[in-house]
């Protein structure tokens, strides 16, 4: 609101505008270019004139005065607005800053978890074993590969080889890890199983040698009875009947021979590899007897089963453990007593004994033919090692290829299982089969 101009203030006002025009109606009377009377009238009106131009010039600057003043005020609102929004801005600014860098370590976070889970699933599906050694070479991590072909318990198996029954080659390739990686890995191993190519390097010198060796004795019997079909028996009926007869055993046992060596050959080529199969050896061992019946009735042998049914089922390749129940049989039938008796058993055996400490099956098959000496016992499982070699070869004695118990023997070492022979002269034998649960 404007408020009323003081009289000193208005007095004053009034003279300093009536000073000039006052001066020069003085100059003019003392130079007597004008009256005295004239001149004080002149200075009334200067006088009233100037008091006017006050009044109306205070009224316009008190005007003037409250415009600047609202003009002030305003002028310092918008300052305050002014200085108060950069600071509004610069907190919205900040906030959106911290939303972007939020956002930002989000995706880093999911990135990093992804790159991870990635990097996992890498290692667990690589072909080799790998394993991750802490500071005190404790194993803090093993791929699936490793736990595949050494089981759960890392530190047990590799601190102690004999737990695992197959001799195996392995290069172990060692990578120290400066910085450790993220869960305190100081060291990654590894292990590369060599074994199936050193298997093939043997198999192929075993091959030639074995089968040189083993192929030479019939094969020169064949070769000397053709020449005698040609030369004195080409008129002879009745010999030449005879070593027909003995031409055909000889090139039958060849072909079993070559039977033999091929299925070893392929058997060693998977020894390394742990099956994956679930199989019900009951009723596996029921298949391979029936198809015995003919052979077992020929021979007049009484057949004696004692296959329970609710047995656990096994991890195995059932192919191959029916080749190793149909090796057996064929043993059983081949060297036991004609119209004797054959006893089929599968057993659950439990930790201890004789067989090793973790729950297994035991599947048995026993003669009463004529034994086996004590003496030959540890060999039996060699190739070509034959009890009376003599006697087999030349047709006195049932005829075998030597390598029937080998096969056994490498397909139980695939499904870690172990083989138990008794036996005593004159009494017959016992072929035991244990194979873990």
């Amino acid at each position: 609101m404007q408020k009323a101009m003081r009289p000193g203030q208005l007095f004053g006002t009034t003279i300093a505008l009536s000073i000039t025009p006052g001066a020069v109606l003085a100059v003019l009377w003392a130079t007597k270019r004008l009256a005295a009377s004239p001149a004080l009238v002149g200075f009334a009106c200067c006088l009233v004139a100037a008091l006017l131009i006050a009044i109306l010039w205070t009224h316009d600057l008190g005007k003037l005065a409250e415009t600047i003043r609202q003009a002030s005020l305003e002028n310092a609102a918008g300052l305050a607005e002014a200085a108060a929004a950069p600071r509004l801005s610069s907190i919205e600014r900040a906030t959106r800053n911290i939303e972007r860098l939020s956002r930002t370590l989000a995706n880093r976070a999911a990135m990093v978890g992804q790159l991870l889970a990635a990097n996992e699933a890498i290692v667990e599906r690589l072909p080799d074993p790998l394993l991750v050694l802490g500071p005190d070479r404790d194993v803090r991590r093993a791929n699936e590969a490793a736990r595949m072909a050494y089981g759960t318990d890392m530190a047990a198996v590799l601190r102690h080889p004999d737990l695992v029954p197959v001799q195996r080659e392995v290069a172990a390739t060692i990578i120290f890890m400066d910085p450790p990686l993220a869960d305190g890995g100081r060291a990654i191993v590894v292990l590369s199983d060599r074994s199936r190519e050193r298997a093939l390097e043997r198999m192929r010198a075993d091959f030639v040698a074995n089968a040189s060796h083993e192929l030479r004795t019939p094969l020169a019997g064949l070769i000397g009875f053709i020449e005698t079909l040609r030369g004195p028996a080409s008129d002879d009926p009745p010999a030449q009947q005879r070593f027909l007869g003995i031409m055909a055993e000889q090139a039958e046992r060849m072909n079993r021979l070559i039977d033999d060596l091929m299925s070893l050959s392929r058997i060693e080529l998977t020894e390394h590899q742990p099956p994956a199969e679930r199989v019900d050896l009951a009723d596996l061992v029921e298949g391979v007897l029936a198809g015995f019946e003919p052979r077992i009735a020929s021979q007049h042998v009484t057949l004696t089963l004692d296959l329970p049914q609710n047995l656990p089922t096994i991890t195995a390749d059932a192919d191959q453990l029916a080749q190793v129940a149909s090796n057996l049989v064929d043993n059983a039938l081949k060297y036991g007593k004609p119209g004797g008796v054959l006893l089929v058993t599968i057993a659950l055996t439990e930790p201890g004994g004789r067989w090793p400490a973790r729950a297994g099956l035991v599947l048995s098959v026993r003669d009463d033919g004529r034994g086996i000496a004590r003496e030959h016992l540890p060999r039996l499982t060699e190739r070509f090692y034959r009890v009376d070699k003599a006697r087999s070869r030349t047709g006195t004695a049932p005829s075998g290829t030597g390598l029937g118990l080998a096969i056994i023997k490498h397909i139980l070492n695939r499904h870690r299982g172990q083989l138990g022979i008794e036996s005593e002269v004159g009494k017959g034998s016992v072929f035991s089969v244990w194979l873990p649960i």
